[in-house]
Parts: structure tokens; sequence; C-alpha cells
């Protein structure tokens, strides 16, 4: 029996991350509002946004972030059922 990862971001591919957060915040300028970094900024887009994420450390773990952040107010914010 193989055991479930309890890490939220196991498994999660950087590109689904990404166009979760662009969605939840209804587009790059209100994402770039919440992380200011050039490529959600100055021209984005999700391909140019996915290069630099790749190979810059710390603005991935600031998207990474965001990101656990969004779920913890996505599940606070579901309805409980009845």
């Amino acid at each position: 029996m193989e055991e479930k990862s309890k890490d939220p971001l196991h498994g999660k591919r950087l590109d689904a991350i990404l166009e979760e957060l662009v969605d939840y915040y209804d587009g790059f300028e209100k994402l770039g509002e919440q992380i200011n970094i050039k490529c959600f900024t100055d021209n984005p887009s999700i391909n140019s946004s996915l290069k630099f994420l790749r190979k810059t450390d710390w603005a991935r773990t600031k998207v990474e972030s965001l990101y656990l952040y969004v779920l913890r107010q996505k599940k606070k914010n579901e309805k409980p059922k009845t």
C-alpha cells in the first residue's frame, strides 16, 4: 500500500501552480501585486514566467508559498456540507 504524501506541492507541476494562481487572481496584474517580480508585471506570459521561475529559486519559493496560502484560503472558504 502506497503512502500518500501530505505535502500539497507533491506531484504538482509548476505550470499547473502558476495557471491556478493566475486564474485565482484574475490575471497577472493582481498576481504581480501579490509577488512583485518582473515576469509577472512586465509583459507577462505563462511561458516566460515558467522560464524565470525554473532558474530562480527565491522566486519559485515565493510562488509556492503563495500557492499554499491560496489553497488554505480556498479550503477556509468552502462551505460545510450539510
